[in-house]
């Protein structure tokens, strides 16, 4: 295929033509895909900062509301925790060390239910050989802290097998399996999704919750990368396909 202008014309060799016409799509569509998720990034933060400046609303006015207005919204609660019943959520690394989140369960004042709490970080033992030892939170304590309502379903490596004992290991938070074995023991129905707690309230461990595990900006980084190597492309194909180099040279050299 050859096509003229001042002596301008192409040469197509059809390995390097599929090449290019599989990938360049392809890395533009991952720059545009990175673009797309530093602006859901960006609301989810924004989303977070309002939310945050929100008085906590009390938990037991908020039981039917949709997920959607409850996602990281303030809220106080007041109970007592469940002694020696919680979960761990395994493998949470922090600063490059390993541990667990701990996810107590907390009875609620006036027989209004139960609330799944997540008290944050505790070092544990990597071989997983021991389980870590929990602090535990006696007598009647009032804290805050936010909903925390997963932005998806929850990735798995295989199906979690829940044994009858407590404490029990998650790979992560599964509400429908979680409930009803925490509504067995007792004290009515199960709020939907568990609260993160704030740092400072009693209970807390280590408490950094992470509103985005990617910022924008590396999100628009990401972008910026594929779309140098989609260019890269581009040109490496207009070059090896034409005589746009000779042109491009000046008379008289080889």
């Amino acid at each position: 295929m050859t096509g003229t202008g001042r002596g301008f014309s192409f040469d197509l060799e059809w390995r390097t033509t599929v090449f290019t016409f599989v990938m360049l799509p392809l890395l533009v569509a991952l720059g545009l895909w990175q673009l797309q998720r530093a602006d859901e990034k960006t609301r989810l933060a924004a989303s977070w900062e309002l939310r945050r400046s929100q008085p906590p609303a009390p938990l037991p006015e908020l039981w039917d509301k949709p997920a959607q207005s409850l996602a990281n919204l303030p809220v106080k609660l007041s109970g007592v925790f469940i002694e020696d019943k919680y979960f761990l959520l395994d493998n949470r690394i922090l600063n490059g060390h390993y541990g667990v989140e701990v996810l107590g369960i907390m009875e609620l004042d006036g027989n209004q239910g139960l609330a799944l709490l997540d008290r944050g970080w505790l070092a544990a033992d990597p071989s997983r050989r021991e389980l870590p030892a929990v602090p535990p939170v006696g007598g009647r304590v009032e804290l805050t802290g936010h909903v925390y309502v997963a932005p998806g379903a929850p990735y798995l490596l295989g199906e979690q097998q829940l044994g009858s004992g407590w404490p029990k290991m998650l790979q992560a938070v599964e509400m429908g399996k979680i409930t009803p074995l925490v509504e067995a023991l007792g004290g009515g129905r199960v709020f939907p999704f568990p609260i993160r707690i704030a740092a400072g309230e009693p209970g807390a461990l280590t408490v950094d919750w992470q509103v985005v595990n990617v910022s924008p900006e590396k999100h628009r980084a990401y972008a910026v990368q594929w779309f140098t190597m989609a260019l890269v492309l581009l040109v490496f194909f207009v070059l090896r396909s034409s005589n746009l180099w000779q042109l491009l040279r000046p008379a008289g050299r080889n």
